[in-house]
């Protein structure tokens, strides 16, 4: 399982999220907000990203997970071979690749500057459109980690397996996926990378190559409090009492409700009233898991607890092992 939420991956998904018009519930908000504080970032991403299909893999290099910057960096790095090679899939599903924006071929040159150009494009695009709501992707992300590690207890990894998505079914040996074409890759002993994700939608996403390390992005669920928000709001004030402190200590690991009303001394009735209180505040996310729902603290309630700042938004720790992705 990723750590957290792939900077790179969330950036590319929610381009796609920007131009369409479904799932007003959960982007509606977001598109109106963004789409005001967007400048230029647009015009070039929308040449590499069309609405749907291919684009290319050096855009989500495995150090993402390392953060933004480290991402950005590795993108620069990418051999001129390689842009070529994918730039020319890119045309492929348009024109020819003399054809290709002048913008395009300069980057399928691997020119400095132009590669330069992208990652600067990138980085603004990621503080204007996910640096404001990150805490909100980190939280929707570390409640669907919460579940896959409860399943891995549970059962192993076959129950991990199980307990994906639905748009992902679990087949021993195989795991099948709904994806817009008809595709087979074999791991050939490698291991596999799952990658929840906010802005992934509907269907999951792998890297085109099958040489590159295996990573399979996945869409978390989005309850009905999923929408993105900038602010936990007024509910915060309803935050007072040792009780409802006890019920986001429990919370603190992860549980379900009747877990939570026996950790914290309460009926289950209560529980549920607590967590639905804290939900409201944004301190906590709820996520179904099988015939239970399942309670994890955000990045604002974790912070609330060690009497800290919430993490930064980009970054994550090191000692997180490193894998590679799976795309478009």
């Amino acid at each position: 399982m990723a750590a957290g939420p792939d900077p790179l991956w969330e950036s590319i998904l929610s381009f796609h999220r920007l131009r369409d018009r479904r799932g007003a519930h959960v982007f509606g908000e977001w598109r109106s907000e963004v789409r005001v504080r967007l400048k230029g970032e647009t015009r070039l991403l929308a040449q590499l990203v069309p609405p749907r299909g291919y684009f290319p893999d050096f855009l989500t290099p495995s150090e993402g997970r390392d953060g933004l910057e480290a991402g950005l960096e590795a993108l620069r790095a990418t051999p001129a071979p390689r842009l070529r090679a994918e730039l020319a899939l890119v045309a492929a599903h348009r024109s020819p690749l003399r054809t290709l924006p002048a913008r395009l071929l300069a980057i399928a040159e691997g020119r400095g500057e132009a590669l330069g150009r992208l990652a600067d494009t990138l980085r603004a695009y990621f503080l204007a459109a996910l640096e404001p709501y990150w805490p909100h992707v980190q939280a929707r992300v570390e409640a669907d980690r919460a579940a896959r590690g409860r399943a891995l207890l549970d059962g192993g990894a076959g129950e991990l397996l199980a307990s994906l998505p639905p748009v992902l079914r679990w087949r021993a040996p195989v795991l099948e996926a709904d994806y817009p074409v008809d595709r087979e890759l074999r791991l050939g002993g490698r291991g596999l990378l799952l990658l929840p994700s906010f802005f992934c939608r509907g269907t999951p996403v792998v890297l085109r190559d099958p040489q590159l390390p295996p990573v399979l992005v996945y869409p978390v669920q989005h309850g009905s409090e999923s929408a993105i928000a900038d602010a936990a709001g007024p509910s915060l004030g309803r935050l007072v009492g040792h009780t409802r402190s006890a019920v986001l200590q429990a919370i603190r690991h992860g549980c379900t409700t009747s877990e939570l009303a026996r950790r914290a001394g309460v009926s289950l009735a209560s529980a549920s009233q607590h967590a639905a209180v804290l939900r409201d505040a944004g301190l906590v996310v709820t996520l179904r898991h099988g015939n239970a729902v399942l309670h994890t603290l955000t990045p604002l309630g974790a912070a609330l607890l060690r009497g800290g700042a919430v993490p930064e938004p980009w970054t994550r720790p090191r000692s997180y092992a490193r894998n590679g992705p799976v795309t478009s």
